[in-house]
């Protein structure tokens, strides 16, 4: 993926011109394909040319956190998540969007899917940011090479269940590894997964007094079973393995599981991938709980810096759309819309046909994804997939350090988990 690319007239561009709009987003490939899809469409119609600057997960992450609490306002719209809108808001970083929403009939916000709403509403009731996409997460496996071996998946395995299965579809195919789990350090990249698994354990980050419990039983058997799962039947360069490694193995053929994003579906099913048509789908695995799915949204947030608020809102109001779900339907293939934000889509015969391996178990690890009661104990934050407060994004990457470095062998999970626990201590030492 290149560290920035652009459209229209050209990337991270700075001018104050009336007709233009400066958006920095994530590489995930719905975003890849907007850019595609930009100029000959919404800058054709509106005449606003679209300057994107484009970097992987943790580097767009440290970028958007500078611009936006320097308020410099060189960029108008970023890809944030339902992780940074609170703080962002409670900050005043970003610009609300009651008014434009309220005055674009058009948009239809009634039919963004209740839970996006919902994670994208501060604590004063304003709404903040629009979905490009929402998910949770699942697990994805190669039901031909499954069917080769004789093995079944359960409709709603168990993660030692996944182990099992991972043992018996290691090397199936020449090159081909059990199972792809992200172990690239980042809060949102290893600990995106890991903290699910860490919910149906039994374990969490902090008890509902902000007692720390990084290293308690539950957290270390949880990533423990994680770290032994990866090392034993996983990708190669696990520890450099975030989403867009794991989603390049799988459709490479190179692993025979896949336990990630709903919304990497759409990728996997997209008529130039190689796997189209031989992959199953099914519910998170899980130990403890009901469900373990996280719940998660890549959403355009206008910088309340920003010049050209209205030029923003005119190309959230279009990248969030209907519209612009039919435009990747009709000219990338339905399969590759990006999904799990607006009712219609999952009524939509053409989106239903397309995704028919995948759209009804996406639908239902979003609806059941529950921020505010993920595991077995009351949290002192929501968040599933992470704790809901800002000191978070340094938390978990700095613990994610110590755990991918347990992933390569370089240390064991109990050293580092106990460094884990200290940093988690200073952090509920502000809390308490």
């Amino acid at each position: 993926m290149a560290l920035s690319a652009c459209s229209g007239a050209g990337g991270g561009g700075t001018s104050s011109d009336g007709k233009t709009v400066n958006v920095l987003m994530v590489n995930n490939p719905q975003m890849l394909d907007i850019q595609k899809l930009t100029a000959d469409n919404f800058t054709k119609e509106t005449g606003i040319k679209v300057n994107y600057t484009v970097l992987p997960e943790n580097d767009v992450r440290d970028k958007i956190s500078q611009e936006f609490s320097s308020q410099a306002g060189q960029y108008d719209v970023a890809t944030i998540s339902n992780f940074e809108v609170p703080s962002y808001a409670k900050n005043n970083w970003l610009a609300p969007l009651d008014d434009y929403v309220s005055k674009d009939s058009e948009f239809d916000q009634d039919d963004v899917l209740g839970s996006m709403t919902k994670s994208l509403t501060a604590e004063d009731g304003k709404l903040y940011a629009e979905p490009f996409y929402g998910e949770s997460s699942f697990l994805m496996y190669r039901k031909d090479v499954f069917q080769a071996k004789g093995l079944t998946m359960p409709e709603k395995p168990t993660w030692q269940q996944v182990a099992d299965l991972a043992a018996k579809v290691d090397n199936a195919q020449p090159g081909m590894r059990g199972i792809c789990l992200r172990g690239l350090p980042g809060w949102g990249e290893v600990f995106a997964p890991l903290t699910t698994v860490v919910n149906t354990f039994g374990g969490t980050w902090f008890e509902k007094d902000w007692t720390p419990k990084v290293n308690a039983p539950e957290f270390q058997q949880a990533t423990q079973f994680y770290v032994d799962l990866v090392r034993k039947h996983g990708e190669s360069g696990a520890p450099q393995a975030g989403f867009t490694e794991c989603l390049n193995n799988m459709q490479q053929g190179k692993v025979a599981m896949w336990y990630d994003a709903t919304s990497a579906a759409g990728s996997l099913e997209a008529s130039d991938s190689p796997v189209s048509g031989k992959l199953g789908y099914v519910e998170a695995p899980v130990v403890k709980t009901k469900s373990s799915g996280w719940l998660y949204t890549w959403a355009w947030g206008i910088q309340k810096a920003s010049k050209r608020q209205d030029n923003a809102w005119k190309f959230i109001s279009w990248a969030s759309s209907k519209k612009y779900e039919e435009l990747v339907g009709t000219k990338l293939g339905w399969a590759k819309v990006p999904s799990g934000k607006r009712q219609s889509l999952y009524d939509n015969p053409k989106y239903q046909e397309a995704a028919s391996a995948f759209y009804k178990v996406t639908d239902l690890a979003i609806t059941n994804a529950d921020p505010e009661n993920p595991g077995v104990q009351p949290r002192p934050a929501p968040g599933i997939q992470f704790v809901g407060i800002p000191e978070f994004t340094d938390l978990g990457t700095q613990v994610s350090q110590e755990v991918s470095a347990a992933i390569a062998g370089r240390q064991s999970v109990k050293e580092a988990l106990d460094k884990g626990q200290e940093l988690a201590q200073k952090v509920a030492d502000k809390y308490k």
